[in-house]
């Protein structure tokens, strides 16, 4: 182990003995450049202060020279912190004594990590409240946000750490500060659920702002079901409108449907938001007339009747329904709660082997991310995966009964080739979003990723190809030729043919209906005119990545051979397919002479004998190929 791993797990352990005996003896300037460089990308000084040793801390800074600004990576709950200062992770791991002497050796109270965040932020988070006070009384600003424009004032009321919130407020906090997403901290308690602090910020004029998704702090406690917070604000008629009262009464009974399963608990809640709408103070509130009704929903239509919502016990199924157009109608398609719970709904009748209904749920959902979302949303390609999922499940264990004692149906194409033109939709929106950003700025895992869930599509769809000629058969070749034609790259540059016969591309272990590489797919790429001869960043065609393929597929690299691609095209290292290959026996099997073209044994010749500038251009990129 050399000296510095050995200085930086000595102050990330706390043994100063063995610190001292590899430090004491050494020049100063090389005692500098040990504890100023990073193992692991942080400093001994900022391990010493994340794990709070002090006199480890004390003697880097005072006989070693440590920088208490040099900021590092720290691991704090499984999450990786960029640029902590030491005082920061001091404060975020709640060492008050490391704190202290930072801060009397120069330590600046509002130093902040790459995500803005302050070391009064970072003790609040955890309710560090001396800590809080001491960089206070220090000069520490308490309105300082982090790069989502979350406050101190927001995070210690949504971890539900009281004294810190009361005080904060004591120093004036803003109470109606927005961040980024329009929430205030009146919306972060009534989130996580706590009444003592929502109740302070009221008292000291907090507001019934909404956020970005039209959302007040009360929709946001019915949404997740703290009952005693609704309860509260619908009686506080001073900051909740009636309007509003009945609007989170119902969301309410949709939460507890989906959430709570409490289909009585549910109920009360509509009763009285009904009672609310028909007999409380003032004119009638009718609900909006219905929207024409949604397949998805089984056709159903919200309940305005009050004597109708008795019957509503009887059919646990229709109720369930109810939740999902009352949340629909009082969250709207943009809150993501709204495709959430119809997704839940649909994974829950896919486990009772009602695979139709799961996948219009699903289907009413992912049509609702894909109009309402960015493309490449998280939230969208979660959707497209769970689709992938369920339909290899439903191909791998066809006719098999389920635990419910219902069988497997069989896959219709229609529902396959349906979500597959949905996910080349999303690789064609996703492609154009990322064209529009400079090339060294672009991140392609999103991209990545749809783009290899959209194959495991077409590899399910390719499994059993329709008749020739059939309209299936133009159908689905269409629709491969989509994705062809928008030529999306992912990581490495790699297209859709090069993706099929990645190793990297596997995604549905779970379910192996289908495997990649997949000769029909393949087949399918090439048939709509994938180019065959198309490299990725490192140089490697799809005949060189079909020789990494485990297991060893000879159909796969006949195919492509078959199809144009050239058996002594070289990669950026200078390989070939036979290179790559490393065995003799494989590459034989391919029978290397029929696949060898007078061309390219003549481009080889000119490639080895003569400057390239010397090549006519049209032929330059075939010889450098060779």
């Amino acid at each position: 182990m050399d000296v510095l791993s050995i200085v930086y797990n000595s102050a990330r352990d706390g043994r100063l003995r063995r610190l001292k005996a590899f430090l004491d003896h050494r020049p100063k300037d090389e005692v500098g450049q040990i504890v100023g460089a990073k193992t692991h990308g942080a400093t001994p000084l900022v391990m010493a202060c994340r794990n709070g040793h002090y006199d480890v801390a004390e003697y880097l800074i005072e006989k070693c020279g440590a920088d208490v600004e040099q900021p590092g990576s720290v691991v704090f709950d499984g999450e990786t912190i960029e640029g902590a200062p030491p005082l920061w992770c001091a404060a975020a791991a709640g060492h008050l004594s490391v704190v202290k002497l930072l801060v009397r050796r120069g330590a600046k109270v509002n130093s902040t990590t790459k995500t803005n965040s302050t070391p009064l932020r970072a003790a609040c988070f955890d309710g560090y409240f001396e800590i809080v006070k001491f960089l206070v009384q220090h000069g520490a600003d308490i309105e300082v946000a982090n790069r989502h424009a979350h406050t101190c004032l927001m995070i210690a009321s949504y971890r539900g750490h009281i004294k810190i919130a009361k005080f904060l407020l004591s120093l004036k906090a803003d109470a109606n500060r927005k961040s980024v997403k329009g929430n205030t901290a009146l919306h972060d308690c009534a989130e996580s659920g706590s009444l003592e602090i929502l109740k302070v910020l009221v008292e000291h004029g907090a507001r019934m702002d909404v956020d970005s998704y039209g959302m007040t702090p009360l929709l946001a406690a019915a949404i997740t079901g703290h009952t005693h917070i609704v309860e509260h604000l619908v009686g506080m008629p001073h900051l909740v409108s009636r309007k509003e009262r009945i609007d989170a009464l119902e969301l309410l009974g949709a939460t507890y449907v989906d959430k709570k399963r409490d289909m009585i608990g549910a109920l009360e809640f509509w009763k009285r938001a009904m009672e609310e709408r028909y007999r409380g103070d003032g004119p009638v509130i009718q609900k909006p007339a219905p929207p024409s009704g949604v397949a998805a929903y089984d056709f159903a239509k919200e309940i305005s009747d009050p004597e109708a919502l008795d019957e509503l016990l009887a059919d646990p199924d229709e109720m369930r329904m109810q939740a999902l157009v009352i949340r629909e109608r009082i969250l709207g398609p943009a809150h993501p709660d709204t495709s959430y719970y119809i997704r839940y709904r649909g994974a829950v009748y896919a486990d009772a082997g009602k695979f139709n209904r799961c996948i219009e749920l699903w289907n009413y959902a992912l049509d609702m991310q894909q109009s309402m979302l960015e493309p490449l949303n998280p939230m969208t390609q979660g959707s497209l995966f769970s689709f992938t999922e369920l339909f290899s499940f439903m191909i791998g264990d066809e006719g098999k009964q389920t635990s419910r004692g219902r069988r497997v149906p069989p896959v219709q194409r229609e529902d396959l080739i349906r979500v597959f033109k949905k996910a080349v939709l999303e690789v064609k929106l996703g492609k154009q979003m990322l064209d529009k950003i400079p090339t060294c700025e672009r991140d392609l895992t999103y991209l990545n990723r749809v783009l290899v869930i959209t194959l495991h599509l077409a590899c399910l769809l390719t499994r059993e190809t329709p008749k020739v000629e059939s309209e299936d058969h133009t159908e689905l070749h269409r629709a491969i030729y989509e994705l062809v034609k928008i030529n999306a790259k992912g990581k490495q540059g790699r297209d859709a043919l090069q993706l099929t016969h990645s190793k990297d591309a596997a995604l549905v272990g779970g379910y192996p209906a289908c495997e990649f590489p997949s000769q029909h797919l393949t087949q399918a790429l090439l048939k709509v005119g994938a180019d065959v001869t198309a490299r990725d960043s490192d140089g490697n065609t799809a005949l060189h990545l079909a020789a990494l393929s485990q297991p060893w597929r000879t159909d796969l690299a006949t195919t492509l051979l078959e199809a144009g691609a050239h058996l002594d095209a070289v990669n950026n290292e200078g390989k070939t397919f036979e290179m790559l290959l490393n065995d003799k026996t494989r590459f034989n099997s391919v029978n290397p002479l029929k696949y060898t073209s007078l061309t390219c044994l003549a481009a080889r010749v000119v490639w080895r004998t003569q400057p390239i500038d010397r090549v006519p251009k049209h032929l330059r990129n075939f010889v450098q190929m060779h």
